[in-house]
């Protein structure tokens, strides 16, 4: 199993930029390879990505959301990948995004790119795509989805 942890500081309250966070379905806007999302229900989600060829389909479970703090996720079939995002207030109008995946690499090409920091790469390019998405709204968020689900054993 291999784990890639990047941040970016965004220049909008902690609140919007979690909102736009919930909003799954807009993340191939700044997500590169992730060509669709579809929200199954409110903890699962369809994901199907097309990251230099290779093609996926699988479904993620939300194991964990906290309003303007939290958002964990497992994938439930498929691709074998856990991870977490958090929101830190930096500042009024500033919120570090930080992410932390776990992922299991599949086959020889996935493990060499793993082992070049394909991953790690791909996720810094994603948050500062995200960065550029959310401030260049203003801040304003497409939507929001401020249930709680709570951790399993909680």
């Amino acid at each position: 199993m291999s784990t890639v942890t990047e941040y970016i500081d965004v220049d909008v309250p902690v609140r919007a930029a979690y909102n736009q966070w919930t909003q799954f379905e807009e993340f191939p806007q700044f997500m590169s390879g992730v060509t669709e999302i579809r929200q199954l229900d409110p903890t699962t989600t369809h994901w199907k990505t097309d990251i230099d060829g290779v093609k996926r389909e699988f479904d993620a479970k939300i194991t964990e959301q906290l309003p303007d703090e939290r958002v964990a996720w497992k994938a439930t079939e498929g691709t074998k990948q856990a991870g977490v995002v958090t929101f830190h207030r930096l500042a009024e109008t500033q919120t570090r995004v930080t992410v932390q995946m776990d992922f299991e690499p599949e086959g020889v090409v996935e493990q060499a790119g793993d082992k070049l920091g394909f991953l790690d790469r791909q996720v810094k390019g994603d948050l500062k795509k995200f960065k550029s998405f959310i401030e260049s709204r203003g801040g304003a968020e497409t939507g929001a989805w401020r249930g709680e689900v709570d951790r399993p054993g909680a």
